[in-house]
């Protein structure tokens, strides 16, 4: 199955105001997602992977030790963080369900423990990767980290959350203050909505 870059669900400047820029959109969105989608459309096309789903891919390519294993799995892998990414922010969302409230607190104490610890993921992932909210098999929730493209799937965890902590996604409006970065998509960008309807 072929990759497609999604539209983004919001305009390029709606979320101007809440601390990501039309220009980081169109430069995160519009060309390094986009990259990976034509570099994974390349790299899949004639080989047994062309006509699995993205998700068969990543399972199946995790932690393969050949090269061109590798880079397929890398491109498939940022495709599908890059499109859950999308979703995961808005310009509305920002009350989190009481559903998704009340796990949170089963589960970390508060939510402000919760967001202490998903910005210390953050900062603490060392050069490029992503940081998450995940629900495991028994329905618990935990924060984890992961380098580069690795993400949830490859440890069968439903995502509920992740935030891109490449610097191509925060570069252009907070420099080099991931920390900030951080801080500001917790209260500004999460889409609480979305991540409480990805609840299993």
């Amino acid at each position: 199955m072929s990759f497609t870059l999604p539209d983004l669900p919001y305009s390029h400047d709606s979320l101007d105001k809440l601390g990501m820029s039309k220009e980081t959109l169109e430069f995160h969105h519009d060309l390094h997602h986009k990259a990976y989608v034509d570099n994974g459309n390349k790299l899949i096309a004639g080989t047994e992977w062309e006509n699995k789903s993205v998700e068969d891919i990543i399972s199946g390519t995790y932690n393969n030790t050949s090269v061109a294993q590798n880079g397929i799995f890398n491109n498939a892998s940022q495709h599908w963080n890059h499109c859950q990414f999308w979703e995961m922010m808005g310009p509305n969302g920002k009350t989190i369900p009481s559903s998704l409230e009340k796990n949170i607190i089963e589960n970390f104490g508060s939510v402000e423990k919760f967001k202490e610890e998903f910005t210390a993921a953050g900062i603490g992932q060392f050069g490029s990767g992503w940081c998450w909210l995940v629900q495991e098999g028994d329905g618990s929730l935990k924060v984890t980290k992961t380098e580069n493209g690795v993400n949830p799937i490859c440890f069968n965890q439903n995502a509920l959350l992740g935030c891109d902590v490449w610097e191509h996604s925060y570069y252009i409006d907070f420099r080099n203050k991931r920390p900030a970065y951080l801080s500001n998509f917790l209260e500004n960008l999460v889409d609480w909505e979305n991540v409480a309807s990805r609840l299993k």
